[in-house]
């Protein structure tokens, strides 16, 4: 158990729910009347908690696809040497970084939050920390938009060594290369923006055919689209005041802000039930009060995916032993 919970057992869940709603760390201080720096250590030692939590149910995951996007936020950052300390204090460098995130648009589960700038390092390490959680012989179909990066981060996690076929009767062996694996399905949703607008959207199948591609998306009805992940990322927008829009609260670096993406993840995970996954009853139940029946039962991402069967609060995560042994780490 964490000290800050002993000591602030209910102050520090609720202000790390307050953290999870939206709040801000400055914000939350004056909900609760203490010092932003109290606040900030509640911070730290919550995301430790959460995200050994998340790891720990965050396994041999099943799913049928998954959108991957990115969003950016502003990071307040000083350059080694760049700047004296006094100057640092007065002058802070802004930094562009970006916030990668891949979910199930079944359960809405979400597997995976990184920051780090938009390179191919960064989504090698995305897909990387997405295969560590995926079931042994789980395929699933992967959509992102149209940031190559992508595609070579999956050739590079489901390709093989394969020869291929010789064209002509004499001559040289062709040499081996480096293949995606049959089941690798990957397509792109590529946008074209002009003057801020959007003016085409092209589907695009990578990896894999087309019948391939529709044959996973036809039991749900669904088309190529990104179209979930990005209403994840306006949920991120709304509920971590880092990387809020038109917000004057900026992140002070990456560290701080994974550690509030970590609240946030497994706040949307496992606390927050959605109102898309609700439950329907067969017949419907009378409640204590002198309300309508109860016509079905509250679902959060994690219950939908199979992995809890019940829906979690933030004070039960904080308080929960995690099992020792290796883990996922998350960014």
């Amino acid at each position: 158990m964490a000290p800050s919970f002993m000591a602030n057992g209910w102050r520090w869940s609720s202000s790390c729910a307050c953290l999870a709603e939206g709040l801000g760390i400055r914000a939350t201080a004056r909900v609760f009347e203490v010092d932003p720096n109290t606040v900030l250590q509640w911070l730290v030692e919550a995301a430790e908690q959460l995200q050994a939590f998340s790891a720990s149910f965050l396994c041999n995951v099943h799913v049928n696809q998954l959108q991957l996007d990115e969003l950016y936020a502003v990071l307040r950052e000083v350059k080694d040497g760049a700047l004296s300390e006094h100057e640092a204090i007065e002058r802070l460098e802004r930094s562009r970084y970006w916030v990668w995130t891949a979910m199930d648009p079944e359960s809405k589960l979400l597997l995976v939050m990184d920051v780090g700038p938009r390179t191919l390092a960064i989504a090698q390490r995305v897909v990387h920390h997405v295969t560590e959680m995926l079931a042994p012989a789980c395929g699933p179909l992967w959509v992102t938009d149209g940031l190559k990066d992508y595609g070579t981060a999956l050739l590079t996690h489901f390709g093989a060594w394969m020869q291929p076929e010789r064209r002509q009767d004499k001559g040289p062996r062709p040499k081996p290369r480096w293949m995606p694996l049959p089941q690798l399905l990957y397509a792109q949703v590529v946008k074209s923006y002009r003057r801020r607008r959007l003016v085409a959207v092209k589907h695009r199948v990578v990896f894999g055919t087309m019948a391939q591609v529709k044959q996973v998306l036809v039991a749900r009805g669904w088309q190529i689209q990104t179209a979930f992940v990005e209403r994840l990322n306006l949920d991120i927008r709304q509920r971590v005041a880092a990387v809020g829009r038109r917000v004057n609260t900026l992140c002070q670096g990456a560290d701080g802000l994974q550690q509030q993406l970590a609240v946030f993840q497994t706040y949307h995970n496992f606390v927050l039930p959605h109102a898309s996954l609700r439950q329907p009853l067969l017949t419907p139940e009378a409640t204590h009060s002198r309300g309508s029946a109860r016509m079905g039962w509250s679902c959060t991402p994690a219950m939908a995916a199979g992995l809890t069967e019940h829906v979690w609060s933030l004070q039960e995560v904080l308080l929960c032993r995690v099992p020792p042994g290796p883990q996922t780490q998350m960014g």
